[in-house]
């Protein structure tokens, strides 16, 4: 039995042929193409009012050299938030719980801001392993420290959101067992039991996206220290 509540984190597969890139692909054929009408439906309105926005308040703390980064950062956020959201889904796979999916998104990322930062002002980006009035002695270790949390970075990025899905997941498929298997011996507390997992639901569509929001959130903070 535990070893089953793990099995929907498996990469599925069709006769051996792994399905993580057919699982990557097909959420943007849910997305409404753009038209050439001058009147969109409302969907596409909505979509356009949502990217408009969310580009705005991304943007707005960077200065002009980083607003090159808003196509690769908006269309992260959307692609994060569909996976998060359809794997929510009944039996369905969320590739956002494989850390080596999340890892493989942060870690070019963080690279490219760090090589813009070294490329652009080299002092500047070096300055930030040492804070200003920093006594001599504590200099060496400083540099260390600060050293490891800029490469520590990338994992944070990806662990956390591997994290949250992951447990959030799990949270639901014990409530779920709990529920069902109370139901014939306990029907009041098995009903209980369903509406908090109605309740956790709710809460896990709003992780779902607010994840997607923090994990492109802290990349262009990154941006902003090195641009």
């Amino acid at each position: 039995m535990t070893l089953s509540f793990f099995d929907q984190f498996m990469s599925p597969s069709l006769l051996g042929i792994p399905l993580m890139a057919l699982a990557l692909t097909l959420p943007w054929i849910l997305f409404p193409a753009p038209t050439v009408r001058w009147l969109n439906n409302r969907l596409l309105t909505l979509q356009s009012w949502f990217i408009n926005r969310f580009t705005q308040q991304l943007l707005l703390p960077l200065n002009p050299a980083g607003h090159k980064w808003a196509l690769i950062l908006t269309s992260l956020v959307l692609f994060l938030i569909t996976l998060n959201m359809l794997g929510l889904l009944p039996y369905t796979f969320t590739p956002t719980t494989q850390l080596s999916l999340n890892m493989g998104l942060a870690v070019p990322l963080w690279l490219a801001t760090v090589i813009i930062g070294m490329r652009n002002q080299p002092t500047i980006a070096l300055g930030h392993l040492l804070p200003e009035g920093t006594p001599t002695p504590l200099i060496p270790v400083l540099i260390i420290i600060e050293t490891i949390s800029l490469f520590i970075r990338p994992l944070a990025l990806g662990v956390r959101l591997t994290a949250n899905l992951t447990a959030g997941h799990l949270l639901i498929q014990l409530i779920a067992t709990a529920a069902f298997v109370l139901l014939p011996l306990m029907p009041t507390v098995a009903i209980l039991t369903t509406g908090l997992l109605f309740l956790l639901t709710l809460l896990e569509v709003a992780v779902a996206m607010i994840q997607a929001y923090v994990f492109v959130l802290l990349l262009s903070l990154y941006l902003q220290e090195n641009v």
